[in-house]
């Protein structure tokens, strides 16, 4: 069965490049999100089983949608997208129980193969 995967990504042409990727590669995107706050929304009726996460937002970063996210639900699959640069951002969402990462610009393979890594 395919994998349902939330986009979350301020960037509309950002989430339309994600979506084409992993539809290609037999995914299904079960929903998007232009903030934190609506990927935690989006995440709790969604409940899918993976979650591709932008770090930098409005309203509520990817970071602290992660942190919610996991209160409600320790075990939610998240892999984190980053601008180069980042570092620092992508070791404390590593800690704070994201399973991967992706730097942007995002090299199609890349995205499947941690797609693939977390979520088979």
């Amino acid at each position: 069965m395919a994998k349902n995967i939330l986009i979350c990504d301020d960037a509309a042409f950002m989430r339309m490049m994600i979506k084409d990727i992993l539809t290609k590669n037999g995914y299904n995107v079960a929903g998007e999100a232009e903030n934190g706050a609506k990927a935690v929304e989006q995440y709790n009726v969604l409940k899918p089983d993976l979650v591709l996460m932008d770090i930098t937002m409005p309203e509520m970063d990817g970071i602290q949608a992660l942190k919610k996210i996991k209160e409600s639900d320790p075990g939610a699959m998240v892999i984190m997208c980053s601008a180069m640069g980042q570092q620092a951002m992508v070791i404390e969402s590593i800690q704070s129980g994201a399973k991967d990462f992706i730097v942007k610009p995002f090299q199609a393979d890349r995205v499947i193969e941690a797609v693939k890594k977390v979520v088979g």
